[in-house]
């Protein structure tokens, strides 16, 4: 088994991104907000112990841009139709027979590192997956070492993950379960504590 979890981060464009946090900010800066969740998430999830790669998979120019130099991979994909199929596109380009790959929200700008690391650790090689704070949703979803991810994201989707095997893990990881939905959600966020980029966006 290869040491390590990929994990693929799915974003849609950024103006159409997030629509139930319209509002929160000026309109005009709404792309910039969803970025920077983006960029929290995925810089913590880089830094992660048992975190080999992060692949963000995209149809917006302005993400790649923001990505280059942090480490970060990113696809430019246009046209897959759906999270689902985003998130099956990454996970095949990262597979391999014996890798461990997983999805990870790109909405989690309170994501500590520890807490995805103590996620990946609880998993144990078992698909697995983490509940939103609700708990009807999902934040993270890891395949077993070198199955195909078979996403289930959208409404009911933690029970939808358990009907196909996986565990839950992290019930008690905020950062992790604090996806950021509405400017509630954000508020929530800040609460824990946000990331650099979001920080600027918090009231």
């Amino acid at each position: 088994m290869e040491r390590g979890v990929d994990l693929v981060v799915p974003i849609k464009n950024l103006d159409r991104a997030k629509s139930r946090l319209r509002g929160a900010v000026p309109d005009e800066r709404h792309a910039d907000l969803v970025l920077a969740l983006l960029l929290d998430t995925v810089t913590a999830a880089a830094l992660a112990p048992g975190v080999r790669r992060v692949l963000v998979v995209c149809e917006d120019k302005r993400v790649p841009d923001a990505l280059a130099g942090t480490g970060v991979e990113c696809l430019d994909e246009r046209g897959l139709p759906g999270l689902n199929a985003a998130l099956t596109f990454g996970a095949e380009y990262l597979r391999t027979p014996t890798s461990t790959v997983g999805a990870l929200q790109a909405d989690l700008p309170a994501l500590r590192s520890a807490d995805l690391a103590a996620a990946v650790a609880a998993a144990g090689g078992r698909r697995a997956y983490c509940a939103d704070r609700p708990g009807s949703g999902t934040t993270l979803l890891l395949a077993a070492p070198g199955e195909p991810l078979n996403p289930r994201f959208g409404p009911g989707s933690a029970d939808a993950h358990t009907a196909t095997g996986a565990v839950r893990v992290g019930a008690s990881l905020p950062s992790l379960r604090c996806d950021v939905d509405t400017e509630d959600d954000l508020a929530v966020a800040a609460e824990l504590g946000i990331g650099k980029f979001t920080r600027q966006f918090a009231r």
